[in-house]
């Protein structure tokens, strides 16, 4: 299910969003029958095309700074349902200090696949708070989803494969922005 989300006003609200799973069904198998005998051939089957699976790469998206626990990291903001469906399809690289996060409005259990995309990834699954509760890799190609263990994921940062390790970064630490916790940046309570 995807919803929409975007900027309002000076700080970026989050309206809803939800993280990326498998966008469509593959199409059902042609049929094989052969034509009778003196009948005319069939034509050739059509291929369909998803119009609902993005064909191309987005361009880079708005960003903003991060601390991934101590190290600090830009990621780009998937925030609309067609950005954060294409995610990093189609592209050829991830800087190695760079990501890519997922918001969403409200905590549930979240499924990533990586259909179209290239580049090997690690993703983390965080809670409201902005704790890390699972870090997964993912492999180019793989249609497989990676389910989330929770079902109180709110928010998912994908990185460069092993970039969590690589850094020192784990289950339980703290993913903040710049401009303050997570829930402050997106969701701020208004008075």
């Amino acid at each position: 299910m995807k919803r929409i989300c975007g900027w309002i006003g000076g700080g970026l609200t989050v309206l809803a969003l939800a993280g990326c799973q498998p966008a469509a069904t593959p199409p059902p198998p042609a049929a094989t029958n052969a034509p009778a005998p003196g009948a005319a051939a069939p034509a050739p089957p059509v291929a369909v095309v998803d119009p609902r699976i993005p064909t191309q790469a987005q361009g880079r998206l708005q960003t903003l700074k991060l601390w991934v626990g101590p190290k600090p990291m830009v990621a780009e903001l998937a925030l609309t349902p067609l950005q954060q469906q294409t995610g990093m399809m189609f592209r050829t690289n991830m800087d190695e200090n760079e990501g890519m996060l997922f918001p969403s409005a409200y905590p549930e259990q979240k499924s990533f696949w990586m259909m179209n995309t290239r580049v090997p990834l690690s993703l983390a699954y965080i809670d409201p708070n902005g704790a890390i509760l699972e870090i997964h890799d993912l492999q180019p190609f793989d249609t497989n989803s990676v389910p989330s263990a929770s079902a109180n994921v709110q928010y998912v940062l994908e990185t460069p494969q092993g970039w969590f390790q690589k850094n020192g970064v784990g289950p339980g630490m703290v993913v903040s922005s710049e401009h303050g916790p997570f829930a402050k940046v997106f969701f701020p309570i208004k008075r």
